[in-house]
């Protein structure tokens, strides 16, 4: 997944984003309002981690802004992102505040960084309509272990083989463009060409020959995940 972490604690934000790393995830970390905003605004999420009291930007004299104005922000602007908030601040008066702002799910601190990520899985597998399992043909995509199967035998792919895989069967049988993929896949600073991202899918055909899957190509549009056809 493509994540947005908003963290000011240093300290917990650098556990964070390893543990989310480790996990398989790409991971854009703001530690103020201001760098949050930005980043939300020119780069499109699977899911925001969203902490409350937040610091406008940089400066360590900085007044705090609570990130529910920047969560009110964007659902006004039509962003249905799954956003998960965490803070310290556990009231149930604040939980309601938060879930009212647009939060779709709420983890007071501290926390377990397993039950984030359980959390997580679930907000993104809400939001695709897609359940922990998926299969097209014999191809099966496991999003809890995060395993690929076919006919019961695990595939073992590179990490962003696996991710182009992840975003083609979540769900399947609906068009993702190359643009979607690309800024999956891509790091904040660099954005992946289109050649790198065409041989991903022209490896990801080879490996999958023998599934009964294949991802079809529409022109203009993007690609296709589809069982395939005799």
């Amino acid at each position: 997944m493509r994540i947005l972490l908003v963290e000011d604690d240093p300290v917990l934000q650098a556990v964070m984003l390893r543990s989310l790393a480790d996990a398989g995830h790409r991971v854009d970390a703001a530690g103020d309002f201001s760098t949050a905003r930005h980043l939300w605004h020119v780069q499109a999420y699977d899911a925001v981690l969203l902490d409350l009291n937040l610091p406008l930007n940089e400066r360590r004299d900085a007044e705090m802004v609570s990130g529910l104005t920047l969560l009110r922000e964007r659902r006004t602007k039509g962003d249905k992102t799954p956003v998960l908030v965490l803070t310290a601040r556990n009231r149930t008066d604040e939980r309601i505040a938060g879930l009212d702002a647009g939060a779709d799910d709420y983890l007071g601190k501290p926390f377990e960084l397993a039950e984030v990520e359980a959390r997580l899985r679930a907000l993104v597998r809400r939001s695709h309509g897609a359940d922990d399992q998926t299969q097209v043909g014999h191809l099966v995509l496991d999003r809890k272990a995060r395993r690929i199967l076919i006919q019961g035998q695990e595939l073992t792919l590179p990490a962003r083989e696996l991710e182009v895989l992840w975003e083609l069967m979540s769900p399947p049988g609906r068009t993702v463009s190359k643009k979607d993929l690309s800024n999956k896949l891509s790091d904040f600073e660099e954005a992946l060409a289109d050649n790198a991202l065409e041989a991903f899918i022209s490896r990801l055909r080879k490996k999958l020959a023998q599934s009964g899957a294949s991802i079809r190509t529409l022109r203009g549009l993007g690609y296709l995940m589809e069982e395939e056809r005799p």
